[in-house]
């Protein structure tokens, strides 16, 4: 037994050495690109957005982004983080980077616990060593957007779940222990949440799927309400703080609008295209609230107005979602493509294999299906693109790493199933 422990220990030790100098790697020879062709960015856009927030913090400015000024425009959790490592570094790209690029190297020993909780000590391993590889979370590591830090926020609060779960369903353990658990679980939701703001419906659905699959009862309604609630009074600072600059409350941001409108405004073709909103110039005339509103309000006649067009552009997002390269005119080289492909295929494949030989256990289901389904079905609604997909792939490749020991090992079997419970 005391072998097997040390050399899985030497094992994962040696996945996240791999995962490490990749990342590393990766975000050095990026930055030597990006400097070579005078470039900041990879993908614009949100980065420079992001870039410049974080600068903001660090310079003790008002946090707030173009002109005029929008003040609940990003959720802060992403540049407070940027903030943080240029208070410590300075503001140079490289150093950010492989920060970053470490807290990926992060996210993968958090797929490992994931996997070792779900099933086995090897599950663990299979799934931290395909995500130690996988082409695409090394490609994100070391960009200055928000996937890879959230994917870690993620990772927490599916951990959270998964030992609610079990709690919930243990005879043995005190409500106390239960309720404790929920609200920690709550809260990895509200960081998710700061960091992403779409991630908001993922812990009422969650409670929801707990009620179902957990069968009803005194500690399970409890601690759904608590997750919920845990969730929310953790993004009351932030809400606070919006209604002090804008008037307005929001657990979020006022940028739903203009982003729904973005996913299917007239020409929509999947992809993002904010022109419009310079072009209609909604921003000099209006607060930020009121243009939230009009765009929402535009977006819901485009929707009543032509539901069939609508519902060709969520077949059109829906294959961006799931497209095995990104969707973006600088990722097509066929080595590119030839790569991705070779890598997606099999883990798609094994991952519905590991669902169906994980099939009846519908909370481990939830826990690490449930994040790639969750985006996909708001990037329905939105615009869509592989990069959406990529937090939700971390608990994803649990289920390869079953799908994997099914076929090499004929085994797959995961913890025992979790029992219904009921005070």
């Amino acid at each position: 037994m005391i072998e097997s422990q040390v050399l899985h220990r030497r094992w994962l030790i040696a996945i996240l050495f791999v995962a490490l100098v990749f990342r590393v790697g990766g975000v050095v020879v990026l930055q030597q690109r990006l400097d070579a062709k005078g470039q900041q960015f990879l993908i614009a856009g949100d980065a420079e957005g992001y870039w410049q927030l974080g600068q903001k913090i660090v310079e003790g400015e008002d946090y707030a982004i173009h002109t005029p000024p929008r003040y609940v425009h990003r959720m802060p959790g992403f540049p407070v983080l940027l903030a943080a490592i240029m208070a410590v570094f300075g503001q140079h790209f490289l150093p950010v980077r492989i920060v970053l690029a470490v807290i990926a190297t992060l996210a993968c020993l958090l797929v490992y616990w994931l996997g070792k909780r779900i099933g086995t000590e090897r599950t663990g391993l299979i799934a931290a060593a395909i995500a130690a590889v996988s082409p695409t979370f090394v490609g994100f590591s070391g960009l200055i957007l928000s996937e890879t830090t959230f994917s870690v926020a993620l990772l927490l609060a599916s951990l959270a779940c998964e030992r609610l779960g079990r709690l919930i369903s243990s005879p043995s353990a005190s409500l106390s222990a239960v309720l404790q658990q929920a609200i920690w679980a709550g809260i990895a939701f509200g960081i998710g949440v700061y960091l992403k703001p779409s991630w908001i419906l993922a812990a009422p659905l969650l409670a929801g799927a707990m009620i179902v699959l957990l069968r009803p009862s005194v500690r399970t309604i409890a601690s759904a309400a608590i997750v919920v609630l845990a969730m929310v009074v953790s993004l009351l600072p932030w809400a606070i703080r919006n209604e002090l600059v804008s008037g307005h409350f929001t657990l979020t941001t006022f940028w739903m609008g203009p982003s729904l409108y973005d996913g299917v405004q007239p020409g929509a073709n999947g992809e993002s295209d904010m022109r419009f909103f310079d072009d209609d110039g909604l921003a000099g005339e209006m607060t930020e609230y009121e243009v939230d509103q009009e765009y929402r309000k535009r977006s819901r006649e485009l929707i009543f107005a032509d539901p069939l067009r609508v519902a060709h552009l969520s077949w059109l997002k829906l294959v961006r979602y799931w497209n095995l390269w990104p969707n973006a005119d600088q990722f097509q080289s066929w080595p590119l493509k030839a790569l991705l492909s070779f890598f997606y295929l099999p883990v798609f494949t094994l991952s519905l294999y590991g669902a169906w030989v994980h099939r009846g256990q519908y909370w481990s289901m939830v826990i690490c299906l449930g994040p790639v389904l969750y985006f996909m079905l708001i990037h329905l609604v939105f615009v869509s693109s592989l990069r959406y997909r990529l937090p939700g792939e971390y608990p994803m490749l649990v289920m390869t790493a079953l799908g994997i020991e099914a076929v090499l090992f004929r085994s797959g079997q995961s913890r025992p199933k979790l029992e219904n419970n009921s005070d």
